[in-house]
This record gives C-alpha cells, sequence and structure tokens, in this order.
C-alpha cells in the first residue's frame, strides 16, 4: 500500500529525488503518486512510498526507457505503463539516475538535436558537409556519455578525455541522419579499445564478449583488457552483425573498411 496522500516527508523525498535526478517540473499529486516532468527528457515519472521509511516506488511513461532499464516490474496497480519498487531511497535514486540517461538518450532526441543545429547550414561543399558531420558526432558524443554513464562499459574507465564516441557502423555507410545519430548505433569505448574496434582488429559478440583479430598479437590483447561484457540490445546486435562482416572480417582478408 503507498501513502496516500503523501505526508511532509514523503512528498519532500519524492521531490529531492526527482530534482536532483533532472526531473524538476512538479506536475501534481494523485492517489499517491507524484508526478515530475524534465525540460531534457522525455516521458514523466511518478513517485510514491509506503511510508517514511519506505518502500519507494516508480512508475514510468516511456516505454523505449522501460524495455532498456532492466528492471522487474512491480506487480501493483498504478500510473504509467510500469512499476517498479525499490526497499531504499539509495536504490530508487540509482534507478532514476539510469532512467533520466536513458530518456536523454532515446529514441530520437539526438537526432532532433541534431536537426535543430543544422538545419539551415548548407552541405554544398565538402568543408561545409564536414562541419555539419562534425555537430552530429558531438551530439552522438554527448548522447552515448548519458546513455553508458559516462565511462567505457568494458574498462571502467570514467575520464572524458579518454572516452570516444565509436560508431559501430561507420557516418559515410549510414543510409540516413536517424541511424547515423541513434545510440544503438554507438559504443562509448576508451580510446584503445576505439582504435582496435575502428581497425576491424576486435568486435564484439552477441552477448556483448569481445572477439580479437587472430593476428593480433599477445601484448596487445593484454592492453586491450575488459572487466565485463558489453550491454547490449537487439538493435546494438543488428549494428554489430554489420560491423563483424564489413570491419572485422574485411580487415582479417585484407579488404579497406568500407
Amino acid at each position: 500500500m503507498i501513502e496516500t496522500p503523501q505526508g511532509f516527508i514523503v512528498a519532500e523525498e519524492c521531490r529531492k529525488a526527482a530534482w536532483q535526478n533532472g526531473y524538476r517540473r512538479a506536475l501534481g499529486q494523485q492517489d499517491g503518486w507524484a508526478r515530475f516532468g524534465s525540460t531534457t527528457a522525455r516521458g514523466d515519472i511518478h513517485l510514491a512510498a509506503g511510508g517514511a521509511d519506505g518502500p519507494w516506488y516508480l512508475a514510468l511513461d516511456h516505454v523505449g526507457v522501460i524495455a532498456e532499464l532492466g528492471l522487474p516490474p512491480a506487480e501493483m496497480p498504478g500510473p504509467g505503463h510500469a512499476r517498479f519498487a525499490f526497499r531504499t531511497l539509495g536504490e530508487l535514486y540509482g534507478a532514476l539516475t539510469r532512467v533520466y540517461a536513458l530518456a536523454v538518450s532515446l529514441p530520437d532526441a539526438p537526432l532532433q538535436t541534431f536537426l535543430d543545429k543544422t538545419r539551415t547550414l548548407p552541405r554544398t561543399t565538402e568543408a561545409e558537409r564536414l562541419v555539419v558531420q562534425r555537430i552530429g558526432q558531438d551530439i552522438l558524443r554527448e548522447a552515448l556519455m548519458a546513455y553508458w554513464g559516462g565511462r567505457c562499459p568494458l574498462t571502467g574507465i570514467p575520464e572524458p578525455a579518454l572516452l570516444r564516441a565509436s560508431h559501430i557502423k561507420p557516418w559515410a555507410c549510414c543510409e540516413t541522419d536517424a541511424e547515423r545519430l541513434a545510440v544503438h548505433n554507438g559504443l562509448l569505448l576508451s580510446a584503445l579499445w576505439d582504435a582496435a574496434f575502428d581497425r576491424g582488429l576486435v568486435t564484439f559478440e552477441d552477448d556483448g564478449t569481445p572477439r580479437f583479430a587472430s593476428g593480433l598479437s599477445a601484448e596487445a590483447k593484454a592492453a586491450l583488457h575488459w572487466n565485463a561484457p558489453l550491454r547490449l540490445t537487439a538493435q546494438h546486435r543488428a549494428q554489430l552483425a554489420w560491423h563483424r562482416t564489413h570491419v572485422f572480417e574485411a580487415a582479417r582478408h585484407g579488404a579497406p573498411k568500407q
């Protein structure tokens, strides 16, 4: 059972949790659920609690975020498309951090930002097209930083200067701007992993584990250490299938990258 209406402590904790995780528009309360929105993230969140000591509840409207959040839904009535339960505020905060990161990068937020910024820019000359491409790459990097939590998912390296926005299918090979700007067509890798991935010296299996080129030295493999496999969606796997064929296998046979 949730506290209805919310008492002062629950209401204040819900407000702070929403505010500190990017949802700063208070949209009212109904049946014990406080609703919050964001000017930068799509979809609203709804927060509730059983009492001042918890448990704490989160309801989400954003179907894409729900699909990628990877948490088991709670069997309970309430707003949104799914509800989730947490024993502590710390667990709720952790989930909200991930929710916001996904909401600012899914499904087409980077594309819309790109279209807004480049709508009036010319693309006649090669130099003009490179300017547009650089804007798109910067936008994708910001989205990938949010999606992957600001760190290389393989090594855990969090320093922005050492991280690269790695296209799975290169910009020039994509058929549409939507594909170029899709977070599922990108990985956030440390500089060494990015260089190896870009040159087809490494690719990834559908379970997120690396596959190294047979000619890669033992020293190089040792330098390319990793702590955990990539967390992949079906969209990632589809793009990586392209990378395995057109970059990894092409490099293995000495063909130039397309």
